[in-house]
């Protein structure tokens, strides 16, 4: 069992994470290869140009067409990686699976409720709401701890 420590530092400063063990073994190998996978940057393009997006500023991430598009507040950018790619790149963040066709940022949600046939409606910070599928629905409380 390991002892974790969180110390908040000023924005000037630099953030990253101390591992200190006795001995590097497999259980710390895959914390650190979880640590790199999870790295909270996305590439999308719009029109010729390339973006590096923090996670944190997206509020889904849509598939439609065979297409992937990422909408932030006020861009939507488009990116070659598929939806499945990206949820396993972002497993570990507040990043969650909605449908088969969405992935929702937890953290841009203002509000969910209960909409038809078991599905949820997510009204999100922005005012846009999106479906939660039925599928998904489980799952969903269990991430907000409903």
């Amino acid at each position: 069992m390991f002892k974790i420590s969180i110390t908040e530092i000023g924005n000037d400063q630099e953030e990253e994470v101390v591992i200190r063990c006795h001995e590097v073994n497999d259980e710390v190998l895959s914390i650190v290869q979880k640590l790199k996978k999870n790295e909270n940057i996305i590439l999308g393009s719009s029109g010729s140009e390339v973006f590096r997006i923090s996670v944190k500023d997206i509020f889904y991430i849509e598939s439609v067409d065979n297409k992937t598009f990422i909408y932030c507040q006020n861009q939507v950018f488009d990116t070659k990686a598929r939806l499945y790619e990206l949820e396993e790149k972002l497993s570990g963040t507040k990043m969650f699976r909605c449908s088969k066709a969405m992935i929702l940022n937890l953290a841009k949600v203002r509000s969910v409720a209960p909409s038809m046939n078991g599905r949820f409606e997510a009204r999100l910070t922005n005012g846009e709401s999106v479906i939660i599928s039925r599928q998904y629905v489980p799952n969903l409380k269990k991430r907000l701890g409903m």
